[in-house]
């Protein structure tokens, strides 16, 4: 997996936030993750070696951006163009954006985006039942060529069959909570996602239990090193990775 972080941080540290890593690992640099900024490697997709070959090359998997922040904050607004012409330019390269800020979608949007670019994958975080309601609604009228869902942290039950059945969601994605303070997730969440995605026919990947992991009656407490190998070990994946 690749990932390119244009900017780094996160405006605020909220209940479903999505971004918490980002805090836990400034914390142990004594950094402030309040503060947005340009990491180093802000042009890393279009910088070149001397040879004047991309430093980046396609390696079969796709870019991950901004995975300790947010591609939609309100603070990155004025870099945006710029991370959208790299996009632009490495179409020899597939980008995937995950966000919970879909209703910002619009800013900063370049001019040619048409339907969406194809090399680009959006993806809309929802944790709770009262998210997807938002959040998805409006992520199923823009213009994107690929999307996906992302419930993670995963905090209860969600249905989306409603979502599936408009045939415009290519991924859904799932997940625990990592980290201290980790909030449970239910195995029993995890494949009622599963079994609503069989049934559209959506591909569908279980990433990685999270620390608190529940299945049947018992509470697991697992170690981060061991959340996405737990996961893969379920075996519950649908026509995902093939």
């Amino acid at each position: 997996m690749t990932v390119w972080n244009p900017w780094h941080g996160c405006r605020k540290l909220s209940p479903g936030c999505t971004n918490c890593y980002v805090y836990r690992r400034d914390a142990e640099f004594g950094k402030d993750s309040s503060l947005v900024s340009k990491t180093a490697g802000f042009a890393l997709p279009v910088q070149k070696n001397r040879k004047k070959e991309y430093k980046l090359q396609y390696d079969g998997e796709p870019v991950y951006t901004c995975m300790t922040s947010d591609f939609f904050l309100e603070e990155a607004d004025t870099w945006r163009e710029d991370a959208w012409g790299m996009i632009r330019e490495r179409q020899d390269l597939f980008f995937i954006i995950i966000t919970k800020r879909i209703q910002r979608f619009y800013s900063g949007l370049p001019t040619d985006w048409g339907d969406g670019y194809g090399n680009v994958e959006i993806m809309c975080t929802c944790e709770d039942q009262r998210r997807a309601d938002e959040r998805l609604p409006v992520f199923l009228e823009l213009p994107i060529r690929h999307r996906g869902i992302v419930h993670e942290p995963m905090l209860e039950s969600i249905c989306i069959e409603p979502y599936l059945a408009s045939g415009k969601i290519g991924l859904v994605i799932c997940g625990g909570e990592s980290g201290s303070g980790a909030r449970l997730c239910d195995f029993g969440w995890i494949l009622s996602t599963m079994e609503q995605c069989v049934k559209y026919d959506v591909p569908f990947h279980f990433k990685q239990t999270g620390a608190k992991f529940k299945k049947g009656n018992k509470v697991y407490h697992i170690e981060r090193k061991d959340q996405m190998e737990q996961a893969a070990r379920a075996g519950v994946d649908y026509r995902f990775g093939g």
